[in-house]
């Protein structure tokens, strides 16, 4: 049975937009909404948030203005906590979430928190669909974009979260079988978000220097940094390919199909996976030259 939510009428807010997309995304896809202040057609509703005066999660009551409740949430945060509860939100993922999302929207809600003026953010975002120049459209359908807009940046965050965990994963056992082999070259098959996990695995100290993974239908070999937001590197590419460009870069490396490397020398892109590797090899990177390499 779709479940019925309620929230209150008139001009909306980020909490109670997102309430609602956090229910679409992770309880019931289908749920409905009535925007109304009517006691008697809130209690109805399976879900009501942001209005109606009480705050008990069991009954599916989340609002967070009466006196009696103390804690930081808004009823945006409210929701959050009963889907991770229920298990509808994996525990980690819901960290992700209040990080990048749901606890600046609790914050700026309950005044613990002032957007900077000019900056845009989401607060900021979904509040700017209140205002609409086509006066035929009423608040009900402005707050129905509203929570379309919010589900697509959830769906989002949900995206990178599930990439992430992917890259750690992969990076570490990039850097497992990197020590195994004696290599100094950590290998990807799709381009990850690795640095971070890199450095909390232990990347200041493992003997990795390069990475090799494959983006935007080329091959780039970057030169790893020797800590976090450093933009140096544990071995800089070789001075020789500093800016080099197609032709250029072909000459110096030997290798057909070398695109370009940056005069800074921490990346170096080429067509392919093969040249890429032999560029290497020619130079003494990365501890190619005695070992074996992944099969692509």
């Amino acid at each position: 049975m779709t479940v019925l939510c309620g929230t209150h009428s008139g001009g909306f807010h980020a909490d109670d937009v997102l309430a609602l997309a956090l229910i679409r995304e992770f309880h019931d896809r289908e749920a409905s909404v009535v925007r109304t202040r009517d006691l008697g057609v809130l209690a109805r509703c399976d879900l009501v948030f942001d209005v109606g005066g009480e705050f008990d999660p069991a009954r599916g009551r989340f609002d967070h203005h009466q006196a009696e409740y103390r804690g930081d949430r808004s009823s945006a945060g409210m929701v959050l906590d009963w889907l991770t509860g229920r298990g509808d939100v994996d525990a980690q993922l819901s960290m992700h979430l209040r990080e990048h999302l749901v606890d600046h929207v609790d914050a700026i809600d309950t005044g613990r928190k002032t957007p900077t003026h000019g900056v845009p953010c989401f607060t900021s975002i979904v509040g700017a669909f209140n205002d609409d120049p086509d006066e035929s459209r009423d608040l009900d359908t402005r707050y129905r974009d509203a929570v379309a807009f919010a589900m697509r940046h959830l769906r989002g965050l949900r995206a990178g979260f599930a990439r992430s965990q992917r890259a750690r994963l992969a990076v570490r056992r990039a850097m497992d079988d990197a020590v195994a082999a004696g290599r100094r070259t950590l290998f990807f098959d799709e381009y990850l978000p690795w640095k971070g996990a890199y450095f909390e695995f232990g990347g200041i100290d493992h003997p990795s220097e390069f990475a090799l993974m494959p983006v935007e239908g080329a091959w780039r070999v970057l030169a790893i940094p020797p800590e976090p937001g450093s933009f140096g590197q544990k071995l800089p590419l070789p001075a020789s390919w500093a800016g080099l460009v197609d032709e250029a870069l072909e000459a110096v490396t030997g290798v057909p199909g070398a695109r370009f490397c940056h005069k800074n020398r921490f990346v170096a892109v080429f067509a392919t996976r093969d040249g890429a590797l032999a560029a290497m090899r020619s130079f003494g990177l990365g501890g190619l030259d005695e070992r074996a390499v992944p099969a692509p």
